[in-house]
């Protein structure tokens, strides 16, 4: 399709940069004698440090930047459905990260950065719904730890990513992107198949190229299958590494936010800004002294020459998949990476500890929420199953069994989902840092995701392989990096390792990344049929990318 970067990154902000400030920017001038020209800034491909640079030279604003953001939103959102809001004050907050740069110099890294924030992350502006119009009058007095730190690191919040509802966990049956607030989130790549995962507005607004960082949860899935299913790159930390504060809960023994980007640096760098210890959330406490503060420092192209990366295939679901997961183990082995095929031990009994667990860990966690939370809502999970019961929209499609689940489970002290939830998180341990020593390794590799199902509302998301569970229970982190595609449905392979090695993974991640250029944009295509998508496209594959045009100033998972 010619016209797919017409769809995705091609616009153009007219007139000079003094036109583009008049009346939005009254404290930031324009640069003198500012030529009416335009410079060729591909949006798609701009990394953040493409875009400090730019705004460090006087090329670029926050407030032209955030407005090509918002632009993009109006014009392609609409295919798309993965934004739920916009936040009203992102001109202004762009405009004051303008002010700060002339004045004091950039905060962090993400200083004038467009970000979208997954509508469970609650803020004063934006208070969470979580998806649910149960929670449309939730009140907030302050802002998530997570949301409070981008803003003190001058990134702009530009609105709220539309997520399955509840983060998925509230029916067996529900489908994955949607909510009764935002209604359902499109795959940009074909756009009757599905996003995947909870943090689905996410993945899919930064593959559309709705924003350069998205903010993503993930119980046990929902950061690296929507990045799989979107070719995009999603960090799953170490569970401690980010505040939960603020956040929508499933379970404080898994739950984690983590950034979703287009590329591995953007990612590195926006974790560098969410992470750091937050009292109330003592998880965050246990971050060790000697925890990056950088991780960006030491990524190379190379970084793949002499790791030893272990291969968990899960061969023989997807045969589509398959031949990608092949495609990167040569592409490991072609960048001097030894590859050693492993199997990861008691993944049916850890899953059924999980859920056990997940189920009572819920409904205390959610009751906490809810009777922490300011405003005009339901008081806990009963009132929430009562207010769904009772309402036209909330179960149109499917039920809440998931909920009358946890309604019903004992508490959280109850012998039973304390010793579900250490064998489900022992396990898991186990299963990582036995394998990873064993075998020498320095990760391990498997497939995030198959090709995306066709959304089918009112039936169970038609999921066939996933590779979260190990890091997810285990609290370990995990990265998900575009791999190839099958037909035009992305394919990503997940990097995942010891307890807070995030720098390690990520220097993985980068080389892969580097090696492959696995990645190309969306091209909006409106269905492929049920029959799928037979031809499979490796992880070498590239496409030659467009220009964007900006004015400038001075030229299943949970």
């Amino acid at each position: 399709m010619a016209t797919n970067r017409c769809l995705g990154t091609i616009f153009v902000l007219a007139g000079t940069i003094a036109g583009l400030i008049a009346g939005v920017v009254p404290a930031v001038a324009a640069p003198a004698h500012a030529p009416e020209l335009a410079v060729a800034l591909d949006l798609d491909l701009a990394t953040i440090p493409d875009l400090q640079a730019r705004m460090d030279g006087g090329g670029l604003t926050s407030v032209a930047l955030t407005q090509a953001y918002l632009r993009r939103i109006r014009e392609v959102d609409g295919m798309v459905n993965s934004v739920l809001a916009v936040n009203p004050q992102a001109v202004a907050e762009a405009a004051a990260s303008d002010v700060r740069r002339r004045d004091g110099g950039p905060r962090s890294a993400l200083e004038g950065i467009p970000v979208l924030l997954k509508d469970n992350v609650t803020t004063v502006q934006q208070p969470a719904t979580a998806g649910s119009r149960a929670l449309l009058k939730a009140r907030a007095e302050r802002d998530a730890e997570l949301a409070r730190r981008l803003k003190e690191a001058g990134a702009v919040i530009i609105g709220k990513a539309n997520l399955s509802e509840w983060a998925n966990f509230r029916s067996i049956n529900s489908s994955s992107g949607w909510s009764a607030v935002g209604g359902q989130t499109n795959n940009p790549y074909v756009l009757d198949r599905n996003p995947c995962g909870s943090s689905s507005g996410s993945g899919a607004a930064v593959a559309a190229t709705l924003a350069q960082v998205a903010i993503g949860t993930e119980t046990d899935g929902s950061i690296v299958c929507p990045s799989g299913a979107n070719s995009v790159v999603g960090i799953k930390p170490t569970l401690g590494l980010i505040s939960r504060s603020g956040v929508v809960p499933i379970s404080a023994e898994q739950d984690t936010a983590g950034p979703m980007t287009r590329s591995v640096i953007d990612s590195a760098i926006a974790l560098a800004v969410l992470q750091g210890s937050d009292p109330s959330d003592p998880a965050t406490l246990q971050i060790p002294p000697s925890q990056p503060q950088d991780y960006t420092a030491g990524l190379s192209p190379n970084g793949l020459s002499g790791k030893r990366i272990g291969v968990w295939r899960l061969a023989g679901l997807s045969p589509e998949t398959d031949v990608v997961v092949n495609a990167s183990v040569a592409a490991l082995q072609q960048a001097g990476a030894t590859v050693v095929d492993v199997d990861l031990p008691n993944q049916d009994e850890a899953g059924n500890a999980e859920i056990t667990a997940l189920l009572a860990e819920f409904k205390h966690d959610i009751n906490a929420y809810l009777a922490a939370t300011p405003g005009k809502h339901p008081a806990d999970l009963a009132g929430l199953i009562a207010f769904n019961s009772a309402d036209p929209v909330e179960l149109r499609f499917f039920g809440q069994e998931i909920f009358e689940f946890a309604q019903e489970s004992p508490p959280v002290t109850d012998p039973s989902i304390v010793a579900a939830r250490s064998t489900a998180t022992n396990l898991e341990r186990h299963a990582i840092d036995d394998t990873l020593a064993a075998q020498h390794l320095d990760a391990i590799m498997a497939p995030t995701n198959s090709p995306a199902w066709r959304t089918t509302l009112g039936r169970p998301d038609a999921f066939v392989l996933g590779s979260s569970s190990p890091a997810a229970v285990a609290g370990y982190p995990n990265i998900s990096v575009p791999a190839g595609f099958a037909g035009p449905l992305p394919v990503g392979v997940s990097f995942f390792g010891a307890r807070w090695n995030e720098l390690g993974l990520i220097r993985i991640a980068y080389a892969f990344e580097q090696t492959t250029h696995a990645r190309r944009p969306p091209q909006y295509i409106p269905s492929i049929g049920l029959a799928g998508a037979p031809d499979v496209i490796s992880a070498a594959t590239t496409t030659t990318p467009a220009a964007l045009t900006l004015a400038a100033p001075g030229s299943r998972a949970t």
